[in-house]
Protein backbone atom coordinates (compact mmCIF):
# COMPACT_ATOMS: atom_id res chain seq x y z
CA UNK A 1 0.00 0.00 0.00
CA UNK A 2 2.74 2.47 0.91
CA UNK A 3 4.67 1.61 -2.24
CA UNK A 4 1.59 2.19 -4.41
CA UNK A 5 0.95 5.48 -2.62
CA UNK A 6 4.52 6.59 -3.25
CA UNK A 7 4.33 5.64 -6.90
CA UNK A 8 1.06 7.58 -7.27
CA UNK A 9 2.95 10.66 -6.04
CA UNK A 10 5.72 10.14 -8.59
CA UNK A 11 8.23 8.74 -6.10
CA UNK A 12 9.90 5.63 -7.48
CA UNK A 13 12.54 4.91 -4.84
CA UNK A 14 10.31 2.57 -2.85
CA UNK A 15 11.21 -1.03 -2.01
CA UNK A 16 9.33 -3.71 -0.13
CA UNK A 17 11.57 -5.24 2.55
CA UNK A 18 9.08 -6.35 5.22
CA UNK A 19 8.82 -5.24 8.83
CA UNK A 20 11.87 -4.84 11.12
CA UNK A 21 10.38 -7.65 13.22
CA UNK A 22 11.19 -10.31 10.64
CA UNK A 23 14.86 -9.33 10.67
CA UNK A 24 14.91 -9.58 14.46
CA UNK A 25 13.54 -13.14 14.19
CA UNK A 26 16.25 -13.93 11.65
CA UNK A 27 18.99 -12.56 13.92
CA UNK A 28 17.61 -13.97 17.19
CA UNK A 29 16.09 -17.41 16.48
CA UNK A 30 16.49 -18.54 20.12
CA UNK A 31 15.95 -15.32 22.06
CA UNK A 32 13.36 -15.89 24.78
CA UNK A 33 12.59 -19.46 23.75
CA UNK A 34 11.43 -21.57 26.71
CA UNK A 35 10.61 -25.30 27.01
CA UNK A 36 7.03 -24.55 28.09
CA UNK A 37 4.95 -21.48 27.29
CA UNK A 38 2.33 -20.43 29.82
CA UNK A 39 -0.41 -17.88 30.22
CA UNK A 40 -1.46 -14.81 28.26
CA UNK A 41 0.27 -11.54 27.56
CA UNK A 42 -2.39 -8.84 27.17
CA UNK A 43 -1.80 -5.49 25.44
CA UNK A 44 -4.49 -2.89 26.28
CA UNK A 45 -4.93 -0.29 23.56
CA UNK A 46 -2.80 2.71 24.49
CA UNK A 47 -2.38 6.38 23.79
CA UNK A 48 0.74 8.14 22.62
CA UNK A 49 2.69 11.25 23.45
CA UNK A 50 0.17 13.60 21.78
CA UNK A 51 -3.14 11.89 22.50
CA UNK A 52 -4.55 9.85 25.37
CA UNK A 53 -7.16 7.09 25.30
CA UNK A 54 -10.67 7.06 26.78
CA UNK A 55 -11.76 3.79 28.35
CA UNK A 56 -12.46 1.91 31.58
CA UNK A 57 -9.39 -0.15 32.49
CA UNK A 58 -11.06 -1.65 35.55
CA UNK A 59 -13.93 -3.00 33.47
CA UNK A 60 -11.50 -4.34 30.87
CA UNK A 61 -9.45 -6.04 33.60
CA UNK A 62 -12.61 -7.78 34.86
CA UNK A 63 -13.36 -9.07 31.37
CA UNK A 64 -9.81 -10.36 30.98
CA UNK A 65 -10.12 -12.18 34.31
CA UNK A 66 -13.36 -13.80 33.14
CA UNK A 67 -11.92 -14.99 29.82
CA UNK A 68 -8.33 -16.04 30.52
CA UNK A 69 -7.75 -19.29 32.38
CA UNK A 70 -4.04 -19.06 33.14
CA UNK A 71 -1.65 -16.43 34.49
CA UNK A 72 -1.95 -13.03 32.81
CA UNK A 73 0.78 -10.51 32.08
CA UNK A 74 -0.51 -7.07 31.14
CA UNK A 75 1.92 -5.01 29.09
CA UNK A 76 1.25 -1.27 29.23
CA UNK A 77 2.72 1.45 27.08
CA UNK A 78 5.10 3.63 29.09
CA UNK A 79 2.57 6.46 29.42
CA UNK A 80 -0.07 4.19 30.96
CA UNK A 81 2.57 2.35 32.99
CA UNK A 82 3.49 5.69 34.59
CA UNK A 83 -0.12 6.11 35.75
CA UNK A 84 -0.54 4.34 39.13
CA UNK A 85 -4.34 4.19 38.78
CA UNK A 86 -4.12 2.29 35.51
CA UNK A 87 -1.49 -0.10 36.88
CA UNK A 88 -3.64 -0.70 39.96
CA UNK A 89 -6.65 -1.63 37.83
CA UNK A 90 -4.71 -4.67 36.59
CA UNK A 91 -2.49 -5.42 39.59
CA UNK A 92 -5.54 -5.55 41.88
CA UNK A 93 -6.89 -8.43 39.76
CA UNK A 94 -3.69 -10.37 40.33
CA UNK A 95 -2.11 -9.63 36.95
CA UNK A 96 1.61 -9.13 36.46
CA UNK A 97 2.11 -5.67 34.91
CA UNK A 98 5.14 -4.85 32.76
CA UNK A 99 6.34 -2.33 30.18
CA UNK A 100 8.65 -2.87 27.21
CA UNK A 101 10.04 0.66 27.62
CA UNK A 102 9.75 3.88 25.68
CA UNK A 103 9.24 3.86 21.94
CA UNK A 104 12.02 6.30 21.10
CA UNK A 105 12.62 7.69 17.60
CA UNK A 106 15.23 7.89 14.88
CA UNK A 107 16.64 10.99 16.57
CA UNK A 108 17.29 9.47 19.98
CA UNK A 109 18.49 6.21 21.46
CA UNK A 110 15.42 5.41 23.55
CA UNK A 111 13.58 2.21 22.78
CA UNK A 112 16.36 0.39 20.99
CA UNK A 113 15.62 -2.80 22.94
CA UNK A 114 11.84 -2.47 22.70
CA UNK A 115 11.32 -5.22 20.10
CA UNK A 116 13.85 -7.52 21.76
CA UNK A 117 12.01 -7.23 25.09
CA UNK A 118 8.73 -7.85 23.30
CA UNK A 119 10.08 -10.95 21.56
CA UNK A 120 11.27 -12.42 24.86
CA UNK A 121 7.85 -11.96 26.44
CA UNK A 122 5.88 -13.26 23.48
CA UNK A 123 7.95 -16.43 23.30
CA UNK A 124 7.26 -17.05 27.00
CA UNK A 125 3.47 -16.89 26.64
CA UNK A 126 0.98 -19.26 25.07
CA UNK A 127 -1.49 -16.51 24.11
CA UNK A 128 -1.35 -12.88 23.07
CA UNK A 129 -4.48 -10.73 23.30
CA UNK A 130 -5.65 -7.15 23.02
CA UNK A 131 -8.79 -5.06 22.75
CA UNK A 132 -7.62 -3.78 19.34
CA UNK A 133 -5.92 -5.63 16.52
CA UNK A 134 -2.40 -4.27 16.23
CA UNK A 135 1.25 -5.07 15.71
CA UNK A 136 1.65 -7.02 18.97
CA UNK A 137 -0.94 -9.54 17.77
CA UNK A 138 0.81 -10.03 14.43
CA UNK A 139 4.17 -10.35 16.18
CA UNK A 140 2.78 -12.92 18.59
CA UNK A 141 1.12 -14.98 15.88
CA UNK A 142 4.40 -15.03 13.95
CA UNK A 143 6.17 -16.76 16.87
CA UNK A 144 3.48 -19.30 17.64
CA UNK A 145 1.17 -17.53 20.09
CA UNK A 146 -2.55 -18.10 20.05
CA UNK A 147 -4.34 -14.83 19.28
CA UNK A 148 -7.43 -13.15 20.74
CA UNK A 149 -9.05 -9.74 20.27
CA UNK A 150 -11.91 -8.85 22.59
CA UNK A 151 -13.09 -6.22 25.05
CA UNK A 152 -13.88 -2.50 24.82
CA UNK A 153 -11.67 -1.23 21.96
CA UNK A 154 -11.41 2.19 23.65
CA UNK A 155 -10.79 5.36 21.63
CA UNK A 156 -8.37 8.22 21.23
CA UNK A 157 -9.78 11.42 22.66
CA UNK A 158 -9.45 12.99 19.20
CA UNK A 159 -9.88 9.86 17.09
CA UNK A 160 -10.40 10.73 13.43
CA UNK A 161 -13.40 8.95 11.86
CA UNK A 162 -11.94 9.00 8.35
CA UNK A 163 -9.49 6.27 9.41
CA UNK A 164 -12.38 3.87 9.87
CA UNK A 165 -11.72 2.90 13.49
CA UNK A 166 -12.78 -0.46 14.85
CA UNK A 167 -15.33 -1.00 12.07
CA UNK A 168 -12.57 -0.90 9.45
CA UNK A 169 -10.42 -3.43 11.33
CA UNK A 170 -13.40 -5.72 11.79
CA UNK A 171 -14.15 -5.47 8.08
CA UNK A 172 -10.57 -6.19 6.99
CA UNK A 173 -9.73 -8.92 9.52
CA UNK A 174 -12.99 -10.40 10.90
CA UNK A 175 -11.31 -13.78 11.34
CA UNK A 176 -8.85 -12.35 13.88
CA UNK A 177 -11.47 -11.08 16.34
CA UNK A 178 -12.86 -13.11 19.21
CA UNK A 179 -11.68 -14.85 22.37
CA UNK A 180 -10.36 -17.78 20.33
CA UNK A 181 -8.88 -17.48 16.83
CA UNK A 182 -7.69 -20.20 14.45
CA UNK A 183 -3.92 -20.22 15.18
CA UNK A 184 -2.91 -21.41 11.71
CA UNK A 185 -4.98 -18.69 10.07
CA UNK A 186 -3.59 -16.06 12.43
CA UNK A 187 -0.03 -17.13 11.64
CA UNK A 188 -0.75 -16.99 7.90
CA UNK A 189 -2.22 -13.48 8.13
CA UNK A 190 0.69 -12.33 10.31
CA UNK A 191 3.27 -13.53 7.80
CA UNK A 192 1.44 -11.68 5.04
CA UNK A 193 0.97 -8.44 6.98
CA UNK A 194 4.57 -8.42 8.25
CA UNK A 195 5.93 -9.03 4.76
CA UNK A 196 7.91 -12.21 5.29
CA UNK A 197 7.93 -12.84 1.54
CA UNK A 198 9.74 -9.54 1.00
CA UNK A 199 12.60 -10.13 3.43
CA UNK A 200 15.77 -8.83 1.81
CA UNK A 201 19.20 -10.39 2.05
CA UNK A 202 22.08 -8.44 3.64
CA UNK A 203 23.53 -7.80 0.18
CA UNK A 204 20.20 -6.51 -1.11
CA UNK A 205 19.88 -4.15 1.85
CA UNK A 206 23.39 -2.81 1.31
CA UNK A 207 22.58 -2.13 -2.33
CA UNK A 208 19.23 -0.46 -1.61
CA UNK A 209 20.54 1.87 1.10
CA UNK A 210 24.06 2.42 -0.21
CA UNK A 211 25.66 0.86 2.84
CA UNK A 212 29.31 -0.12 2.66
CA UNK A 213 30.64 -3.38 4.00
CA UNK A 214 32.78 -2.75 7.10
CA UNK A 215 35.92 -4.83 7.41
CA UNK A 216 36.83 -5.83 10.95
CA UNK A 217 40.53 -5.80 11.74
Amino acid sequence: MLRRRGWSMGRRGHYLIGAPWIYLLYLEPELGVTPKREGTIWYPFHGWEKSSVKGDHARLADEIRNVETGPVTVCLYWLEFANPDIRQAYESRGFRVICHGERGSRWEGKGRDFLRKQLVQLRRHRRVASNRLGSALFYGASVGCEVAVYGDPMQFEDERPEYGGTARRMRLWPELHGTHVDPELAAEVARRELGFEYQATPEELRRMFGWKRVRCS
